[in-house]
């Protein structure tokens, strides 16, 4: 008994040894984890913060262009004014004035037309459209007109477009935003990023993600909603495009480092199992071979002194010897010879035949009987003529029922009750064996199967190993505790199939 107390006890020292070192990996593990993560945040906040700050300069360009647009405006209605001047006081006043403001104009290309679109003059447009007539063959796309009234009768248009200083600044500002855009999904922090307009519709620009996947508009919208999960966007505004987001996702080095500690735990866990699973199955299979060499031997040691005390019987018998010894001397022999043959199947295949289970535990019960105290009060259900059939090895079955009786006499310290109840269901035969004895604590429910495990001082603990042995392995069928309460009594239970 105290071998398994200390066995129970080494187990739970180990299991606290070995939870504590796994808490102490994991608590260390996620302490890394949570550095790692803090600098991580800290990096991609300095690259929020840049992108914010260029995002900045980028609107800040964009007003500073629409102001040179705005000014240009003003130039090309100064331009239409004093065009209208000129015509209008050619013949008298000096118009030096007026000339000098138009020929100061060296890059805003000035068209201007007569009412039916005929060119009458133009300025700094593209050398190859200068021999063009009409406004109608000139590609007016970017260009913006203004009505120039000459008199009541008589009406003129002045076309106008962005000057090459503007239109260069233009491409400027277009370099900009795609360096921008690029500086966006080619982090340097390499996480994953999507910058979509304020509705989440569109997707002007995505990094660290695979393009094949961003086809997919499902993908698109869960990974977005993830992202607005796990990190709060960074709102910027982008020219021409109004409000934007950028949403990001931790890097994959940080979820990697994040789910670690419990890929660390599960691989250590599944290691120590399977190193627990060889133990186990080598250990059961040393003690099988110890049980079937004991008992092998066992029978071997007794079979050759029970033929000789056989044959002293009937030498006794011819000479006349007291009969009724002789009958009693012959009843020992003959449960020797059971025992015997018991301790020779242990190990070999059981031969398991249908058998009434209420005949072979009241002839267990008639032995029992003759040789335990008198003092205890038997009870057997249901009646002695009774069938209930089930497949069993009768020799190795009577030895269980023998164990379990005996167990309970001892508990009883020879005085009690025994009742053993037989009952019959569908598929299954159960058996409950009660005793009004000490009982059993409900930690050793299962510890008093193992070998070794006895509570008597002389006892070698190997009755209930033995009968859980024959029950589970021979029989298919199973042994427990069913239940127990200190100093009022246990049941030990059997259930048994009724088909092979």
């Amino acid at each position: 008994m105290n071998i398994y107390l200390q066995k129970r006890r080494w187990k739970i020292a180990l299991i606290m040894i070995a939870s504590i070192i796994v808490l102490a990996s994991l608590w260390f593990t996620n302490m890394l984890v949570r550095q790692f993560a803090e600098n991580e945040r800290t990096n991609v906040n300095v690259w929020a913060n840049a992108i914010q700050r260029k995002a900045n300069l980028v609107n800040y360009t964009n007003r500073f262009f629409e102001l040179i647009e705005q000014e240009e405006f003003k130039r090309a209605e100064l331009f239409a004014e004093t065009y209208k001047r000129i015509e209008r006081e050619s013949n008298s006043k000096d118009i030096t004035f007026y000339a000098h403001i138009i020929g100061d104009n060296t890059t805003i290309p000035v068209i201007l037309t007569k009412e039916d679109g005929s060119i009458i003059s133009s300025v700094n447009v593209d050398p190859g459209e200068e021999q063009i007539k009409n406004i109608k063959d000139f590609n007016l796309t970017e260009f913006k007109s203004i009505n120039i009234n000459i008199s009541p009768n008589e009406k003129q248009y002045l076309y106008y477009s962005k000057s090459t200083i503007y239109s260069e600044l233009e491409r400027v500002l277009d370099d900009l935003i795609e360096s921008f855009f690029s500086e966006i999904v080619e982090n340097s922090v390499s996480v994953p990023v999507i910058v979509t307009d304020s509705l989440l519709q569109k997707v002007f620009a995505f990094g660290n993600i695979d393009s094949v996947k961003m086809s997919n508009p499902e993908f698109v919208k869960n990974t977005i909603h993830e992202m607005d999960h796990e990190n709060d966007p960074i709102k910027i505004k982008l020219p021409n495009s109004g409000n934007a987001y950028i949403f990001y996702h931790n890097s994959s080095l940080l979820t990697q480092i994040k789910y670690y500690p419990y890929v660390q735990f599960a691989v250590i866990g599944l290691f120590f199992f399977i190193v627990y699973l060889v133990f186990n199955t080598t250990r059961k299979s040393e003690q099988n071979q110890v049980w079937v060499g004991m008992s092998k031997e066992t029978a071997h040691q007794l079979g050759t002194p029970l033929s000789s005390m056989l044959a002293w019987v009937e030498i006794l018998r011819m000479k006349e010897a007291d009969e009724e010894i002789l009958l009693e001397i012959e009843n020992d022999l003959s449960r020797l010879q059971k025992i015997t043959e018991r301790f020779s199947k242990i190990g070999s295949p059981p031969n398991l035949e249908i058998q009434n289970i209420v005949t072979v535990i009241y002839d267990s019960i008639e032995y029992i009987k003759r040789r335990a105290s008198k003092k205890i009060n038997y009870k057997v259900e249901p009646e002695k003529d009774s069938i209930i059939m089930a497949p069993i090895n009768k020799h190795l079955f009577g030895w269980v029922v023998e164990n379990l009786c005996k167990n309970a006499i001892d508990a009883m310290n020879g005085v009690g009750k025994l009742e053993i109840k037989i009952i019959d269901v569908s598929k299954y035969v159960i058996l409950d064996f009660k005793d009004s004895g000490k009982g059993i604590a409900k930690s050793n429910f299962k510890t008093v199967f193992d070998p070794g495990y006895t509570s008597k001082i002389r006892g070698w603990g190997l009755g209930l190993t033995l009968s859980k042995r024959i029950i589970k392995d021979y029989h298919k069928g199973k042994i427990f505790v069913k239940s127990s309460v200190i100093e009022q009594g246990t049941i030990f239970r059997i259930v048994l199939k009724k088909t092979l």
